[in-house]
Parts: C-alpha cells; sequence; structure tokens
C-alpha cells in the first residue's frame, strides 16, 4: 500500500480537515482528497463519515488509521535502520512544545541540534500543555517540551531546565519603579491570563490557591491563548500578567515591559521533558534526548 496515501490519511485524522492536512503537508486540497479517494478504492470501503459537520472515521477507518500508524512507524524505522548503516540519521522528527518552551527555548535547540545532524527534519508542534500530552498519548509526536503539571500513566517526566514566572506591566504603570509586589496587590488590577490548559495558567491557580486566592478574586480583563498576544496587551497598557522570565527578556532589556517579582511567592516551575517507551525511540529520537538534556541553558541566556 501507498505510504504516501496513508501520511495523507493520517494528516486528514490528526486535523480532522481535509484543507487543514492540505496546508500541514504542503499540498492542494483536491490534491488530498485525491489520496483519500485513492485509498478508499483500495481499500475497498468509506473510510470518512461525511454526513455530519464533523470529520468523522467510519468504523473501517478506525481500523485503517490504527494500521496506517504502525506502517508509517515500521517505514520511519527501518529508514533510520539503513541510514543507521551509513553512519548518519536520516528521520523525520516530530517535537511537541508548550507555548512557552517552543516559542522561546527550543529554537535555539532546533537550530544547534540541526547543524550537529543537518538530514534530520524537525517537525514542531507548539500548544498548550494539555494539547501536547494529548499528542503524546495519541503517537503524533515521539516527545515534548512543557510546563505545569503532567500525570499520564505511562509518560516519563524528566526536568529540563528550571523557569521562573514574573510579573509584567508597561513602563508607564504605577507599578513599573517597584522590584518586589505582595500578590494581594493584584486584586483590584486589571489581569491578563492565559487560557484554562496552559501549563502558566496552572502554576498560576496553584500558588494563588496556596495563599487562599482564585481567579474569581481578581479583575480579569482579558483571557489570551499565546504570551505574544499578552506581551502586546500589556505594552499597551491593558493590564497586567504573569508571564515566564524566559518569554520577555527581549522586551525588559529594550524597556518596552517592566518585570517584578513578588514580595512574598515564588512562581517557581520547571519545564519539563516528557516521552515514553525507550525500546520504540528511534536514533534520531534518542540523540534529540540527549541533545537538549545536555544543552546549555544559562542564565546569561535569560
Amino acid at each position: 500500500m501507498d505510504s504516501h496515501k496513508l501520511k495523507v490519511f493520517c494528516a486528514v485524522v490528526q486535523v480532522r480537515s481535509f484543507s487543514e492536512a492540505a496546508k500541514l503537508l504542503n499540498l492542494s486540497q483536491p490534491a488530498v482528497s485525491l489520496q483519500i479517494r485513492a485509498l478508499e478504492q483500495t481499500c475497498q470501503a468509506v473510510l470518512f463519515d461525511r454526513s455530519s459537520r464533523a470529520l468523522k472515521l467510519t468504523p473501517t477507518g478506525e481500523l485503517v488509521h490504527r494500521y496506517a500508524r504502525q506502517i508509517l512507524a515500521l517505514h520511519a524505522e527501518m529508514d533510520a535502520e539503513v541510514n543507521a548503516l551509513a553512519g548518519q540519521i536520516k528521520e523525520e522528527l516530530s517535537i511537541g512544545a508548550s507555548t512557552t518552551s517552543g516559542n522561546y527555548l527550543l529554537p535555539h535547540v532546533i537550530v544547534a541540534f540541526r547543524k550537529l545532524h543537518p538530514k534530520v527534519k524537525i517537525d514542531l508542534k507548539v500548544g498548550n500543555t494539555k494539547e501536547v500530552v494529548r499528542l503524546l498519548t495519541a503517537g503524533d509526536i515521539a516527545l515534548g517540551i512543557v510546563e505545569g503539571d503532567v500525570s499520564r500513566e505511562g509518560v516519563t517526566v524528566e526536568t529540563l531546565v528550571p523557569d521562573e514566572l514574573v510579573l509584567i506591566m508597561a513602563p508607564e504603570h504605577p507599578w513599573a519603579t517597584r522590584r518586589a509586589i505582595p500578590v494581594a496587590d493584584l486584586i483590584g488590577e486589571q489581569v491578563i491570563f492565559r487560557e484554562p490548559g496552559s501549563g502558566t495558567r496552572q502554576i498560576v491557580e496553584k500558588r494563588l490557591h496556596e495563599r487562599h486566592l482564585s481567579v474569581e478574586d481578581l479583575k480579569v480583563s482579558m483571557v489570551l491563548g499565546n504570551t505574544e498576544a499578552i506581551k502586546t496587551a500589556v505594552e499597551q497598557g491593558m493590564g497586567v500578567a504573569i508571564v515566564s522570565a524566559w518569554a520577555v527578556r527581549k522586551e525588559v532589556k529594550q524597556g518596552t515591559i517592566h518585570a517584578a517579582r513578588f514580595s512574598d511567592i515564588r512562581f517557581d516551575r520547571e519545564f519539563s521533558l516528557i516521552h515514553f517507551r525507550p525500546h520504540a525511540r528511534t536514533r534520531g529520537v534518542a540523540a534529540f534526548l540527549d541533545f537538549v538534556k545536555q544543552f546549555p541553558f544559562s542564565a546569561s541566556e535569560r
């Protein structure tokens, strides 16, 4: 069976959309539809239930999807073994990353890794911590880097690098001259939050709870889905926010954002590696895991 058709099929299943799969694979939507029809003809069965608004697999589609993923995994394993005989790593490596690590940590790691292994193609999927865990358990990524709590059976969690959340505000904000602020002062301020499911929001809610506070006690002016949007809103004076120190190092240096710590609470956390099934790792996955664990994340990079 043509592995290209299986790859297109699995992409459609992953994003539940022909048009989004076309973007993901850099194909036209008609080309994706053609590959799916050809696969259905080969299987002599309908694989997708197109009668409802949401794209769903038929029972036969579920069966084909299960085997398609196994076939594609075996192809990747075969390619890795063949290239191993030639003394090189050549494979596609899918990595998931939560928003903060995906935008501010991993780009440096990936650039350095590909200098050593130029034939490794890396597909980086960025989402919140909950989404990355879902991708890992579904087998759509080989490993993930997240912040926040992960408790899923069979998933290995390893601490990678520490992080600290800081309170950010516009330079014109009355607090911009202060280095430390009591957490209770947040009450009455316009606060901007990340969406539920993000690692940043998890740790903020946990630490507030330790001080007998909750999100409901605060004036939440906005809930935004990524840190870049939050930084823009803060720069425009729309409120204060709690974000990773890694995410605002450039803006703090340029003076467009002021960052302060809390005087009575520490918002410390770690970025963590999540992965499973060591016996199923390809050489590329193993090499990247070793590389990222030894990467020189230093205070100077902040």
